[in-house]
């Protein structure tokens, strides 16, 4: 399948499943996050917007979160293995909910990716960021930080991200 016709799917084991087409707000978030990750990265890591990652091979399961962090070096890597990806952050919106919070999060860990941000909107529209690292023994996420309207984090670098500029 052309990149192009891939830009609106993922695959979850084997099967292939259709991604709502993201509003402005998510588009717009996720380029401010992903600019900022790219800058806090340096040259040994990027940040970019809705990049396919391969998280397994059996059954094939391809996402395409909001923003991927991943090695500089995987850059002409197509889709991007999970063995490249540092952080994966997941824009969620009611239709996104169940995949946000609960089946994403599931493969994420599986794949062995670091870290996982999720952002959501509070009923008053504030962005919350909660990031999570992953625990190599337990294989679970732990929670690292919520923050509310401005996200600062020392992991996986330095960043301070003002989501309220929006």
């Amino acid at each position: 399948m052309s990149e192009e016709h891939r830009a609106g799917v993922e695959v979850a084991d084997g099967r292939i499943v259709t991604a709502a087409a993201a509003s402005t707000l998510r588009r717009r978030t996720a380029r401010i996050i992903a600019n900022a990750l790219d800058t806090a990265g340096g040259t040994e890591w990027n940040a970019d917007v809705a990049v396919e990652v391969r998280l397994t091979d059996a059954p094939l399961t391809v996402r395409r979160p909001d923003v991927v962090v991943y090695r500089a070096d995987a850059i002409n890597t197509s889709p991007i293995r999970a063995q490249h990806v540092l952080c994966v952050i997941e824009l969620v919106s009611r239709v996104s909910q169940a995949t946000g919070r609960i089946v994403g999060v599931h493969r994420y860990v599986r794949a062995g990716i670091s870290h996982y941000w999720r952002i959501e909107w509070s009923a008053t529209g504030v962005p919350i960021a909660c990031t999570y690292v992953l625990d190599p023994a337990s294989q679970a996420y732990h929670e690292e930080a919520i923050c509310s309207g401005v996200v600062h984090v020392t992991e996986p670098f330095p960043v301070t991200i003002d989501l309220t500029r929006v």
